[in-house]
Formats: C-alpha cells, structure tokens, sequence
C-alpha cells in the first residue's frame, strides 16, 4: 500500500512534492479545494471537506507523515502597518486545526513524522522554540528568509551556499525582489513557497 502524506494547508504543494515524485499518495489539503477548518475526525477516518472538492474520507492508520503550512501573517514580524490590527486567536484557528489533526493521527497511530512550518516570528510565543530555523541559503536556494519548524521528524542535512542579492538604490535585496517588484504581490507568494532545497533535504532526511 502507498504510504499517504498529509500537506495541510499546503498552498502550491511544494513541500509535498518530492514525495509526490516518490510515488506516495500526497493529499493537499488547502483552499479552495478543502478546508482544514472544516475537517471532521470519526472513528478511525478523518474526512476532508468545506471547499469545491467532494468530501475526502482517508483511514488514519494509513497516514504516514504530515506537513502543514498554516498562514499565520497575525504573526508575523513585518505587520506593523496592516489595515487590520493583530489578531493572535484569529491568527491561532489554522494553527490550531493543523495540530488537531495531527494530535488524532497520532492518539492511536504512529506517524512517521510530523512538521508544522512558519516564518519565524511571534508564533515562538505560542508554540515555543522550533526544533529547527533556517534560510533558504541553508539548504541551496540563494537567499534569506528566516523559517521555522516545529515537530517531530528527523533534522535535514544541510548544504548551505551564500545568499546573493539583488541591488537597487545601493541597498540589497533578495534575488525574488529583483524579478517581481520588491512590494508586489506576486513577490509575497514566491517568498510564501517552501524553498525547493530545504523540501529535498526534509525528504531525503524523512522518506
């Protein structure tokens, strides 16, 4: 049987990919397919649903290993001049939903592994110290953009190269900046996704 990676809130699935690649069964769930928000635990199942894909039932004790990416810009160390004020129980309902699902996983059944990831920033406050920070630059990808990891999975190998960076008005930015805008939207979604690198290296270290 195909062991099945759990990619909760997984945006582009590109964390999950390598596994994808690997002949594992990868189950994205992320909007506007599914909503982690909405999941239902029964039994022995979990049953995904809430988005415009039919409802998913997956037996727990078939589920292998979980990441999970919840979006947590409440948190982050750069909101100083949102529209929006903070909102950290707002902030922790994704938060929350992930380790839930995680948590039933694992009362009954032993996961493999499991990874919860967030730029580093005030989640610390909530979660504690991450078991692992890194940069892209850490594991390949030349650029910096602190993250960190929390859970229960096996450190990757690192194989750090040196950042380069764009210039622009004699300050440095990072390569993204350079090709899409250093403020548009377009730049916060490329930085959103899980560096190519750092998704091998956590695959190799946890198959």
């Amino acid at each position: 049987m195909s062991k099945i990676i759990l990619d909760l809130c997984g945006g582009t699935g590109a964390w999950s990919k390598k596994y994808k690649e690997a002949g594992y069964i990868v189950i994205n769930v992320t909007l506007p397919f599914y909503d982690v928000l909405k999941t239902e635990i029964k039994k022995d199942y979990i049953i995904f649903q809430g988005g415009i894909a039919k409802s998913l039932k997956v037996k727990i004790s078939d589920i292998y290993g979980i990441l999970a990416s919840p979006v947590c810009t409440m948190f982050s160390l750069a909101r100083t001049r949102a529209k929006v004020p903070r909102d950290f129980r707002q902030g922790m309902e994704l938060v929350i939903a992930s380790l839930n699902i995680i948590w039933e996983c694992r009362y009954d059944h032993k996961l493999a592994f499991w990874a919860m990831e967030n730029p580093m920033g005030i989640l610390r406050q909530f979660l504690g110290r991450p078991v692992l920070t890194f940069d892209p630059c850490d594991y390949g990808d030349p650029y910096k953009k602190k993250t960190d990891i929390w859970g229960y999975f096996y450190t990757p190998k690192k194989k750090p190269v040196k950042p380069v960076f764009y210039i622009s008005g004699g300050k440095r930015f990072p390569p993204i900046w350079g090709k899409t805008g250093g403020k548009s939207k377009n730049r916060k979604i490329l930085r959103s996704i899980t560096p190519l690198g750092f998704a091998k290296a956590f695959y190799e270290a946890n198959k």
